[in-house]
């Protein structure tokens, strides 16, 4: 039986549903992107506001869904990179011949996933949230279907993100016939009482089917091909909102479940951590596609994120609310930028790197956001990205995880040659390339405000991080 509880639990999810119902019954009665653009962003900042109203009234969440510092941080992190798509893909899409509205109701219909997913606390929830989150993306993917790299993106993700999808349902197979409980409580009770060798090959078999959507070595085959063809809007939310939901609902399976926290587990995860962190760098130095070196930049990312995944103990939800906050806004500017300079719709994304050649020359303030960004990726002190880097540190020094130390140290070296290979691009000139250009005021554009904005938080947090780090205590308090 439904109580008032559990509806106000859900307002965010359900605020999110309705402007999706909206927009439909806007696009059937009359099409008008500015006008389904706004609507949208109005909807997503009513669920943001929601989340603050659900977190002083203190719910618990229902007996599918959790509310907890993990889930509210999640959220927000979501709604926030949504918001920022929002207003990228109004400008982007701004040329576009076909039609417009539906990629905001996909939009919104993977937001309604991500939240779902990050709260979720039982497998039925998680599986069908998940799939309500990737569904969408197929379609934003391939959205412009008339360039042959979209929908070569939207079909790539389309069958390796189903063949991650079969790995995930095995799994929990495994897992319901071990237990006969699919409530992650009662999979906890069951992993306790009676831990076995098919336990063990569920709980592998989830990982698998969940490493697929964050790129982990070696489940990341599909994830340059993807990041190079589709569009930038919808690039932007894969890259972060998307993964963020993921992430998480994979740290609730850890901190909850004593059998990832298994011996022969865990050894995996470390080997996974560290493969991620040198592959991905390593593969990042042969680019010459901003978009494909962005891609595997993020598999290298997560494997630092990793860190906190084998701890999982101590400050690891700190670690990993810290470092997803500042791999979130150093990513929504460094794609910002891709969009902008490719905004309006003009064909294939600008990403190749000598699109970019002698961009301050152009547009002095576009190239110091890509720069900040890109420093910040790095881990180059007074920006947000450092503070993150320290805190993936400290906690793998604190546990003596000395492997997944040296991993991240020797990544970020490795990271940082090409991450200024691009920054001296910025400032190169070579007469007779062919360029690519944002548009005239871009600054004075929604996107542009907002690509800025992200920005100077990435500096400001970067400074100042103290807020960052008091929201992640409270964020770790209320996730136990």
């Amino acid at each position: 039986m439904q109580t008032f509880n559990d509806v106000f639990a859900l307002m965010p999810l359900m605020l999110v549903g309705a402007t999706a119902v909206a927009i439909m019954v806007g696009i059937a009665w009359r099409r008008q992107h500015g006008a389904t653009a706004i609507v949208t962003a109005v909807g997503l900042n009513l669920a943001l506001l929601s989340l603050g109203w659900l977190s002083l009234l203190g719910i618990p969440g229902t007996a599918y869904f959790v509310l907890d510092g993990l889930t509210y941080m999640a959220s927000v992190l979501i709604l926030v990179s949504a918001l920022a798509c929002v207003t990228l893909a109004h400008d982007y899409l701004g040329g576009y011949s076909g039609a417009r509205e539906e990629f905001y109701l996909l939009l919104l219909c993977a937001v309604g996933g991500g939240l779902a997913l990050s709260a979720s606390q039982h497998l039925a929830t998680l599986f069908f949230a998940l799939e309500l989150m990737s569904m969408p993306l197929y379609g934003m993917l391939a959205y412009t279907y008339r360039d042959q790299r979209s929908l070569e993106a939207g079909l790539k993700y389309l069958i390796l993100s189903a063949a991650g999808t079969a790995f995930l349902l095995f799994g929990m197979a495994l897992l319901y016939a071990q237990s006969g409980r699919l409530d992650f409580e009662g999979l906890v009770t069951s992993m306790t009482s009676r831990g076995s060798l098919w336990t063990l090959a569920g709980v592998g078999l989830i990982l698998v089917g969940l490493g697929f959507k964050l790129s982990i070595v070696p489940f990341h085959l599909w994830t340059p091909d993807v990041y190079e063809g589709g569009p930038g809007p919808a690039i932007t939310f894969l890259a972060t909102a998307s993964k963020v939901a993921v992430f998480v609902v994979i740290l609730r399976l850890i901190l909850a479940a004593p059998a990832f926290q298994s011996g022969a587990l865990e050894q995996v995860l470390v080997v996974l951590a560290f493969v991620s962190m040198l592959a991905g760098n390593l593969l990042a130095l042969l680019q010459s596609n901003l978009k494909r070196l962005l891609g595997y930049s993020s598999i290298a990312h997560f494997g630092y994120l990793m860190v906190a995944l084998v701890v999982g103990e101590g400050l690891a939800v700190e670690t990993a609310g810290v470092y997803l906050i500042s791999y979130l806004l150093t990513n929504l500017g460094a794609f910002g930028v891709v969009t902008l300079v490719s905004s309006p719709y003009k064909g294939e994304d600008a990403a190749a790197l000598h699109h970019y050649r002698g961009l301050f020359w152009r547009r002095p303030y576009l190239a110091a956001v890509l720069t900040v960004s890109l420093l910040s990726l790095a881990g180059i002190p007074f920006t947000v990205g450092f503070i993150g880097k320290f805190y993936v540190i400290a906690l793998g020094v604190e546990a003596a995880q000395w492997w997944l130390v040296v991993g991240v140290i020797l990544g970020s070296a490795i990271g940082l040659f090409y991450y200024l290979r691009v920054m001296v691009t910025l400032y190169l000139v070579e007469p007779g390339m062919r360029r690519r250009d944002a548009v005239d005021a871009w600054g004075w554009h929604p996107s542009g405000l907002v690509v800025v904005g992200v920005v100077m938080l990435v500096v400001v947090l970067g400074i100042y991080p103290t807020p960052m780090i008091d929201w992640m205590h409270w964020v770790a308090a209320a996730s136990r």
